[in-house]
């Protein structure tokens, strides 16, 4: 992070640093101008404790881990996860007619709908996410976006997604109750996320995400049709 690159967890106000370095390793944390409150106090926490703040959608560690945090896990987070969403939306669309056997996985790379709903499960939410926020924030506001921050912290938000791994290895026991609730902890994340990188309402943040959903939901069943009648018109042949 560069000068100003920080921001307190507490107001959102942008400071120069999170620590100040003393002599004999004494460290002492920076106070906020604004609040008068430390600008980071995660940096004192333990991981774990990061964690659940996070899996508790708290925006103070929302800003600790998209502001002031230098995690760059993002595209093998996003790519792991796509890879269990992937396979768990084809194995969907499929039914009981393929082999339950998860290392069946490897026989089904093989085939291209499996591509086709990785790149749909990769594109169309993060797509409608970023344009609908470029016309409303960038284009009817005036305000600067930056892009990259934000798929940024879009990918990051969607941690939650490592919960389908279960779903992948014990594929008797997953239900689509199960996988819903999933989503919505995911969606929930991800509108949290929306809302601190633009400092914006949770309105703009659920709206963007009501239209990310809206948009991958329609391309899926659009997809899923193309995939149905291509496989219709190659039994046929």
């Amino acid at each position: 992070m560069g000068k100003d690159g920080f921001r307190c967890v507490e107001c959102n106000e942008k400071a120069p640093e999170l620590h100040r370095d003393y002599s004999n390793g004494i460290l002492k944390i920076t106070i906020c101008k604004s609040c008068q409150k430390p600008v980071d106090k995660y940096i004192e926490y333990d991981p774990v404790i990061i964690l659940i703040d996070a899996i508790l959608c708290k925006t103070q560690a929302f800003r600790h881990i998209l502001f002031n945090t230098s995690l760059n896990i993002q595209w093998k987070l996003c790519v792991f996860c796509l890879l269990c969403e992937a396979y768990l939306r084809w194995s969907l669309l499929h039914g009981t007619e393929q082999s339950s056997d998860p290392a069946d996985i490897i026989r089904y790379t093989k085939e291209w709908e499996f591509y086709g709903m990785f790149g749909l499960a990769a594109l169309a939410f993060c797509i409608a996410v970023l344009l609908f926020l470029m016309v409303v924030v960038g284009g009817l506001q005036g305000a600067t976006l930056d892009l990259r921050l934000l798929l940024r912290a879009l990918l990051l938000s969607c941690y939650g997604k490592v919960l389908l791994i279960p779903a992948v290895i014990w594929e008797h026991d997953h239900s689509p109750l199960c996988l819903g609730l999933i989503k919505m902890f995911v969606l929930t994340s991800n509108s949290q996320a929306i809302r601190v990188i633009l400092n914006s309402s949770r309105r703009l943040s659920l709206l963007a995400v009501c239209v990310g959903l809206l948009s991958e939901t329609c391309v899926a069943q659009a997809s899923e049709k193309l995939l149905w009648s291509a496989q219709d018109i190659l039994t046929f042949d």
